[in-house]
């Protein structure tokens, strides 16, 4: 971090002065003159440098901000923050392959789950065939607000016996992925010109993206070894005016962690104090839960959010929104204002393989192959402090004294692992723990995930100061 004596000669940019500033500000960031982490120079010190009132930068650093130039930090200062304006998402959620990505010698890549293939593809197919035989007149008109009935009831069925309580398929928004599930709910409950919503201090990395694009601020909730703290809920909730809480009470994404019914009920109870929407992300399946859902705890504000892509495909771009009971209208009409509805060719695919019991099948085969996954991984980083759940697709590993994750997951990726640090979790100016995600990559030959799981242990136990030269 460092300050700055920049003064920009204003004289060169046409228009109001507040204008000419903010596009001086911007040209310096590209070029560099003002690189990233450097702190600008006060409001009024400015001010008095360029002779130009201080509202007239203030203005000017407004707009910077709200481009994603500058970053305000109450106390210190104004800062550069990026090298370019930042309009829409800044980074992927989903980190894809090169075209030429060597599945046999190339990086075995543990930070996303990958779904073994267990027929996904040859069921796929024979769905589309039977689709393609249906094919008629009504391709030929909008998704609407009801076509996609059939394909909603399957869902009703197929999440049956989920504790999701008492729902219909009047009740569903049929969404691309539970990325786009999350958009949805995010844009049915937020209003206002800057918006707030509460997250997991550490938290899936859609949720702040999600809500960029929906222009809200994302209040950092600490969380604990159940999940998210009812009390630190409530006492975001006395310094902000939240409108929504996004949680993951059944596979906490980083860490594992699962709520019990307690910590459910008091975080239900902070929410209805406040009035405060719940959402809800399922995204990660977890076989047999045994607790009932928020949704079916708080069936008057939960939009409980899930998808296929972690247990039957990711590539159909399929997921599902219950939504609170009586909003299910509002939601399609959401979806249908952002993108007119699931394309029929998807929804007829899916119900197929629904109604068959296609989806069911690779679904618990996928499950079978993961569980011995994960009991690989737990024989291999015996003793070590991970946290996980049979059935689930990732697990936490708190890091031994000696490591940073930051360290840990660049010299695991030097010798060919691919993890997710804490960092990559945490919310802007968050505190990051010293531990990694490690995804089950049931996709791989398992002889190339055992090598994998081999470098990680040996890492572990020879942190940087004892490792070879």
């Amino acid at each position: 971090m460092t300050d700055t004596n920049w003064q920009p000669d204003l004289t060169q940019y046409p228009g109001p002065k507040y204008l000419a500033l903010s596009r001086a500000l911007r040209d310096a960031v590209r070029s560099g003159a003002l690189p990233q982490g450097t702190r600008l120079p006060p409001v009024r010190e400015l001010a008095w440098r360029l002779s130009i009132t201080p509202g007239t930068v203030a203005r000017a650093y407004q707009i910077s901000t709200k481009e994603g130039l500058l970053q305000a930090a109450v106390g210190r200062g104004t800062f550069v923050s990026a090298a370019s304006p930042r309009l829409g998402p800044t980074q992927p959620l989903y980190i894809d392959r090169a075209p030429n990505y060597d599945r046999v010698n190339g990086p075995v890549d543990l930070r996303s789950p990958q779904l073994p293939d267990v027929g996904q593809p040859e069921a796929i197919g024979q769905a589309m065939i039977a689709a393609a035989a249906d094919v008629g007149p009504h391709y030929m008109e909008y998704p609407g607000l009801r076509r996609d009935e059939l394909c909603r009831r399957a869902v009703v069925d197929w999440y049956n016996d989920s504790q999701l309580g008492p729902f219909s398929a009047d009740d569903l928004v049929l969404s691309h992925g539970g990325q786009n599930g999350i958009n949805i709910v995010l844009q049915c409950c937020l209003r206002g010109d800057r918006p707030a919503m509460m997250a997991e201090a550490l938290a899936y990395p859609g949720f702040r993206h999600a809500a960029r694009l929906n222009r809200a601020e994302v209040v950092p909730v600490a969380l604990d070894n159940e999940g998210m703290i009812p009390e630190a809920l409530d006492a975001a909730c006395q310094r902000h005016s939240g409108q929504v809480v996004c949680v993951t009470p059944e596979a906490q994404n980083p860490t594992a962690a699962r709520m019990g019914l307690e910590r459910r009920q008091a975080i239900i109870a902070v929410a209805r104090a406040h009035d405060l929407q719940i959402l809800e992300d399922a995204s990660y399946v977890v076989p047999a839960p045994n607790l009932p859902s928020l949704r079916a705890m708080a069936p008057e504000r939960v939009w409980h959010v899930a998808s296929l892509s972690k247990s039957i495909s990711a590539g159909l771009r399929f997921g599902a929104v219950v939504c609170p009971a009586g909003m299910g209208e509002a939601g399609r009409l959401a979806a249908q204002h952002s993108y007119f509805g699931l394309a029929r060719p998807i929804t007829d695919i899916v119900t197929r393989l629904l109604v068959s019991g296609e989806a069911a099948r690779l679904r618990d085969a996928a499950q079978a192959i993961a569980s011995h996954r994960l009991q690989m991984v737990l024989e291999a980083l015996a003793g070590h402090d991970v946290s996980w759940q049979p059935g689930l697709s990732f697990l936490w590993l708190k890091l031994p004294t000696g490591w940073r994750a930051s360290t840990f997951a660049r010299m695991a990726e030097a010798e060919g692992v691919l993890l997710r640090s804490a960092d990559e979790y945490a919310l802007v100016d968050g505190h990051a723990p010293n531990a990694v995600r490690i995804a089950l990559a049931s996709g791989i030959e398992e002889a190339r995930f055992a090598g994998a799981l081999k470098v990680l242990a040996r890492l572990l136990n020879n942190p940087p100061g004892d490792l070879p030269v």
